[in-house]
């Protein structure tokens, strides 16, 4: 196990993909004592179901806690405390996670009804719920997806979720960025498994989900966001909290030295989401046969960047080639592997969103 290790499956069968990255990064040897007492953390910000790309989905809780039974860890607790517009109470079971917990038989602790204690976060008093300080090792669950304030939310903003209300009031009047990066010195997130199914475009609270069908093992919080926020066609130093906890020695941003380990072929697609209204004016301009989830998914979170910035009008429908189906054939433009014989292309299996972005300016200018 290295911190610059990041592990990575593509598929449909969410929570057998979860027990395949937890059994490559090896987590019941890096635990070791089986009486650890392990806290689960998903994203629950609201009672909403995960198909919406805001909450974890309940598969990769349901995997985490069949792995970890199976590997003799008894001492489990699923712990969240939703934003304070909504009750945790509630919000837990209308995404599923509270029929996942009775299922393994595994407690819920509601963070919104816990005591709290304020500690110094690297100079910062921040206020964080007692049951964190129970805890021996941390499994952190979020969900990569776009937010309207901080751009980008994923492992780091997610331990917001630790904290009692008025605490989460307070970040806000702070500007979020800086309490972010200050709560992760105090909080430990000892492995994060990412939820890259199918987060929002750009809203925390979902509503255009975004499909990529992929799930995600780091040991490292900044490198998770760092990824993410590529994902999303930015880059790490262009969201404040993510430098921020860089700064603040809570992990590296240097994703191009990372090491990424793809568990072979994942659990084949059958199916596809359908796309709401706003991310289907985004795939217009896009050719696509039989593009894998991560590959689309890519190019959409690109397109949007670009219609941020004015670039896409004036640019022809179905302009930009992707998919398996455009392999061995020619083009003008090509996005990913499958389009290497095609004039102008892109390669990756899949690029990034950030990288997608750049290679479509310099075409278009």
């Amino acid at each position: 196990m290295s911190k610059n290790e990041y592990y990575m499956i593509q598929g449909e069968d969410y929570k057998q993909m979860a027990i395949q990255v937890l059994k490559a990064a090896g987590l019941a040897t890096d635990i070791a004592d089986r009486s650890k007492r392990i806290g689960i953390k998903p994203n629950i910000l609201a009672a909403k179901k995960a198909s919406e790309g805001a909450v974890t989905h309940p598969e990769l809780v349901d995997g985490v806690l069949t792995y970890l039974k199976e590997e003799g860890f008894l001492n489990l607790v699923v712990l969240e405390g939703s934003w304070v517009g909504d009750l945790t109470s509630q919000a837990v079971r209308v995404c599923g996670i509270y029929d996942i917990c009775k299922k393994h038989q595994v407690p819920f602790i509601d963070l919104q009804k816990d005591a709290f204690r304020t500690v110094d976060a690297a100079g910062m008093p921040i206020s964080v719920c007692e049951e964190v300080f129970r805890l021996d090792y941390l499994i952190n669950l979020p969900v990569l997806k776009g937010h309207c304030q901080t751009t980008v939310t994923c492992a780091l903003k997610n331990s917001k979720g630790l904290i009692p209300n008025s605490e989460k009031r307070r970040f806000h009047t702070l500007g979020l960025h800086k309490p972010i990066a200050h709560l992760n010195t105090v909080i430990h997130q000892d492995f994060i498994l990412l939820d890259n199914i199918c987060g929002d475009l750009d809203f925390e609270e979902g509503g255009n989900p975004v499909v990529m069908n992929r799930v995600l093992g780091f040991w490292d919080p900044v490198l998770c966001d760092s990824f993410a926020a590529e994902s999303m066609g930015y880059r790490p130093a262009d969201i404040a909290y993510i430098r921020l906890a860089e700064q603040l020695g809570v992990g590296s941003t240097d994703v191009e030295h990372a090491n990424p380990i793809v568990l072979g072929e994942g659990i084949p697609e059958k199916k596809k989401m359908r796309s709401t209204k706003r991310v289907s004016k985004l795939a217009a301009y896009a050719d696509a046969k039989d593009a894998c989830s991560a590959c689309y998914g890519s190019l959409i979170y690109a397109l949007d960047r670009l219609n941020d910035e004015g670039l896409l009008a004036g640019h022809s429908a179905a302009s930009i080639s992707i998919g398996q189906g455009h392999r061995g054939k020619t083009g003008k433009i090509g996005i990913g592997q499958c389009t290497g014989c095609f004039e102008k292309h892109l390669g990756g299996c899949p690029p990034k969103a950030v990288e997608i972005a750049e290679f479509l300016r310099q075409q278009w200018e």
